[in-house]
């Protein structure tokens, strides 16, 4: 498996409060991580909850005597949330922080994954799919039928969550499972892409990009050629890399 991840500040803000972590190796039963975080809160106390959310997540995985990837993960995320909460009731400074979070494992051919709030994950091979979910106020009201999905990408309320990481006792992840075949390329990412750049043109951008390296490059930098109004996290990951390219 090839992988090739990286975050930038962005154009307008002062702290990356996004956070990135990929291996292609072992981590205790998983044979491999992948997982971005998209912190919130004042200060600097969003770049501390992703950072500290995903440190916890990988100690936890690293750890766990289970051997099934979604209580491996489900484990791990409600570990993390349990601590992060800790952390910001014993300082003030970190009162009212929290982070998305996506988290993925490639193994048996099968890609496990687990989402809480808007970061996500796409699968791209001939075309590009969002697997994840959204826990926004606006893709609730496009499951609801309140919204289109063209009025969803451009409404005020679209970057409002309804479910984080550090803000309730118990978090609700959502869990997927995606039989993977040579040629599919998962990009995993927070809104700061997203936002800026549409599905389309990430896909054409993916395309046309020599490999993955070059592919994460040139997403980060579209991102900020239209506008950098949030902090960018971006995991491209080519599973089969050896079998059928994209490239």
């Amino acid at each position: 498996m090839k992988t090739f991840s990286m975050t930038d500040i962005g154009r307008r803000r002062e702290i990356n409060q996004d956070y990135v972590f990929a291996t292609d190796q072992p981590i205790g039963n998983l044979p491999n991580l992948l997982v971005v975080a998209d912190g919130m809160g004042g200060h600097r106390a969003g770049d501390f909850a992703s950072k500290y959310t995903v440190e916890v997540l990988e100690k936890e995985v690293r750890n766990s005597k289970e051997t099934h990837p979604e209580a491996i993960i489900g484990s791990a995320i409600q570990t993390a949330n349990e601590k992060l909460i800790q952390e910001a009731e014993s300082d003030s400074r970190l009162e009212g922080m929290g982070t998305t979070l996506v988290a993925a494992t490639i193994m048996d051919r099968t890609l496990y994954f687990a989402n809480v709030g808007d970061s996500r994950l796409y699968l791209i091979n001939k075309e590009i799919r969002q697997l994840s979910r959204d826990h926004s106020m606006v893709e609730e009201m496009v499951r609801l039928g309140g919204l289109t999905e063209e009025e969803a990408k451009h409404h005020p309320d679209k970057n409002i969550i309804t479910r984080a990481i550090g803000v309730k006792k118990r978090v609700e992840p959502d869990f997927f499972e995606y039989r993977l075949k040579g040629g599919d390329i998962i990009l995993m990412c927070s809104d700061g892409l997203t936002n800026m750049v549409d599905d389309d043109e990430i896909f054409q951008i993916v395309k046309s990009s020599r490999d993955i390296v070059e592919a994460v490059e040139n997403l980060v930098q579209r991102a900020n050629e239209n506008g950098g109004a949030d902090n960018i996290g971006v995991i491209l990951a080519e599973p089969y890399a050896d079998e059928v390219s994209v490239w």
